[in-house]
């Protein structure tokens, strides 16, 4: 660390002494006072006019980052190009937020006409702070804003966020902030990250968010966000991550969500849809995590699993499911790391092509169904996964006497009976062709009538 440390002291000093030999100065007089009053306004506990009391470019605190820029004499000039308040850890030492902070009074053009990044972590945590109007008053190019867990945070989002076009990244997470999403928020064309997760926002999704093409992330997660989703997510296709849970959605999943073709994560869990699960998850073959439970979308498990298994976290819980476990999701979904298909009220046996996931599984939750019969799952992967194997409130399914052996003393499965010869059916390889089945069936039957015959003869 302390060499880092010298050598980025010896960078500072090269460059110095380039923007020297180039004619450049220091930090304008105005930008360095905005930078007092900014400071001041976070922490006003700390005198930072005498902590920092040259040019804050090459002697400030860690938070704030300048970069150069040639003057109209074609020197160069530094300008404060990040604002960070909030201390995060000892290798990133922001300015600490001190317990009266308040929002910067001067962010506009005129005092960081460079501005690209502002940073707030756990800044406003104890008296309210408003964001008001004129916060929005801020340098048009910021690249950047971010408030990350300051739940003293109250006020609106403004129609004004449209006068941050350069805009890439936008983060409100964790605040008291309420309202609707202002729909102008659709015209952040350059916006890549959009984070308004877990605040008090209202209304529904403004159908202009589909005019993000540039969009990678979107979570609007943990608010309390109503109506139908928008056919216009479907125009998202730049989406990786949608995270749409915990907030009050109802209705089907438009079936436009097939187009996001590069999808990785996919969450809609506790909402108020329906609809049944959407097939067009088949679509979808990039996606690697999907969390639908806690919503009443009720029917079938569908088969669309053959293109999904890069799948690695599947949650169907609490969904009102009915049916039975379709085989194909053993057969296709052979990465999965996290299955849930607790609380429905899915019938039959678990099928046996489950035993594929024994490779990649580390935790499989059937709980709270009707399922029944002889568990299909090897002794050495019951053991394996231990209570990660949750099969509780399914009182008609048992372990075949094997297992139970296995497993005696480890208090493992003990809530399940071991079963009788009636559960164990006769063991056919999942592995057979149709037309094997199909013969073996054939043979069967005529080995029957043979029999027949011969007792009745």
């Amino acid at each position: 660390m302390a060499a880092l440390m010298e050598a980025l002291r010896f960078a500072v000093c090269l460059l110095v002494a380039y923007v020297a030999a180039v004619g450049g100065s220091g930090v304008p007089v105005a930008e360095q006072e905005a930078a007092y009053l900014a400071l001041n306004s976070i922490n006003p506990d700390v005198d930072w006019r005498a902590v920092y009391p040259d040019d804050i470019c090459f002697s400030g605190p860690h938070g704030v980052v300048c970069d150069f820029f040639m003057d109209a004499g074609g020197g160069l000039t530094p300008h404060i190009t990040e604002l960070n308040f909030g201390y995060v850890s000892d290798y990133n030492a922001n300015p600490d937020c001190g317990v009266n902070a308040t929002l910067p009074p001067i962010l506009s053009s005129s005092a960081f006409p460079f501005l690209r990044r502002l940073f707030f972590y756990r800044c406003f945590r104890f008296a309210q702070t408003p964001l008001s109007t004129g916060f929005w008053n801020i340098s048009p190019s910021l690249e950047e804003l971010v408030f990350h867990d300051n739940p003293s945070l109250v006020g609106r989002l403004s129609h004004r966020i449209a006068g941050l076009p350069r805009l890439r990244r936008f983060v409100i997470s964790n605040t008291g902030i309420c309202g609707d999403v202002p729909p102008e928020i659709g015209r952040l064309r350059n916006l890549e990250l959009l984070v308004l997760s877990r605040n008090r926002l209202r209304g529904s999704i403004p159908s202009g968010a589909g005019d993000l093409a540039r969009l990678k992330i979107l979570d609007l997660s943990g608010n309390r966000l109503v109506g139908f989703l928008p056919r216009e997510i479907g125009r998202l296709t730049g989406l990786i991550k949608l995270d749409l849970s915990s907030n009050r959605f109802a209705g089907p999943v438009p079936s436009d969500i097939a187009r996001l073709n590069r999808l990785e994560f996919l969450d809609l869990s506790l909402n108020r849809l329906t609809g049944g699960i959407p097939t067009a998850l088949a679509e979808m073959r990039n996606l690697k995590e999907v969390y639908l439970s806690g919503n009443p979308f009720g029917g079938r498990i569908p088969e669309i699993w053959e293109n999904l298994g890069g799948i690695l976290g599947l949650g169907l819980s609490g969904m009102g499911l009915t049916g039975s476990i379709p085989p194909s999701m053993g057969l296709h979904l052979q990465n999965v790391c996290y299955l849930s298909l607790q609380g429905n009220s899915l019938v039959g046996e678990i099928p046996e092509q489950l035993t594929l996931l024994e490779h990649s599984a580390k935790e499989i939750n059937m709980e709270n169904n009707v399922l029944r019969g002889r568990i299909p799952f090897s002794a050495g992967f019951v053991e394996a996964i231990g209570g990660k194997l949750k099969l509780a409130g399914n009182p008609n399914l048992c372990v075949s006497g094997d297992v139970a052996i296995h497993l005696s003393g480890k208090g493992i499965l003990i809530y399940l009976p071991v079963c009788k010869k009636t559960h164990i059916p006769l063991h056919v390889p999942f592995s057979l062709s149709r037309s094997s089945v199909v013969k073996a069936a054939s043979t069967s039957s005529v080995l029957f009538l043979l029999v027949f015959l011969l007792i009745h003869v």
